[in-house]
């Protein structure tokens, strides 16, 4: 008769991803002439519980590259933009989030520059990005344990083997 063990282990108990896009705004003290490049550089982001659901604090910079006084000057302007994402996480269990449970967030596609516009002394800057939000926590598993260590005897099958064991075995085998 077949007994069951029970297994407590760490799992991904849920999981889910989630899509954004933000613009912000970015006064400059020129009239703007064309902008040469905007870029997204530091994104560092971490997961809390928040009521049962995962809040993800981050924060990232965006720069601006740009020339103004008719294209015959150029600057650099960098802003640092922080932002917290509120993401319900569907749970496999009937459990609730609590302060047990681990959360793993992943930046699934790093902030990037979708879109740019300009408007006189403002520069409008739209990024995207994509996280992704695991909750690990802990499982019971019962599998079926056919086999019970108190019934196994080593001995017998270690005699076993020494009885196949001959003193050409060696040879034998790097003879083939």
């Amino acid at each position: 008769m077949a007994s069951l063990k029970e297994i407590v282990t760490k799992a991904v108990i849920g999981k889910t991803k989630k899509a954004s896009k933000d613009t912000f705004e970015i006064p400059v003290d020129y009239d703007i002439s064309n902008v040469l490049g905007c870029w997204v550089i530091n994104h560092n982001f971490s997961g809390v519980d928040d009521n049962g659901k995962a809040k993800i604090k981050g924060s990232y910079d965006v720069n601006v590259w740009y020339s103004y006084d008719d294209n015959t000057k150029t600057n650099v302007i960098v802003k640092t933009f922080s932002y917290d994402d509120i993401i319900n996480v569907n749970l496999k269990s009937k459990d609730v989030l609590t302060d047990s449970r681990e959360i793993i967030v992943r930046s699934l596609t790093a902030p990037q520059v979708s879109d740019v516009k300009v408007d006189g002394k403002l520069i409008k800057v739209t990024v995207e990005k994509e996280i992704g939000v695991e909750i690990v926590g802990d499982v019971k598993m019962r599998i079926n344990a056919e086999e019970d260590f108190d019934d196994y005897e080593e001995e017998d099958n270690v005699k076993d083997l020494e009885m196949n064991i001959t003193d050409d075995y060696l040879n034998g085998v790097n003879q083939k």
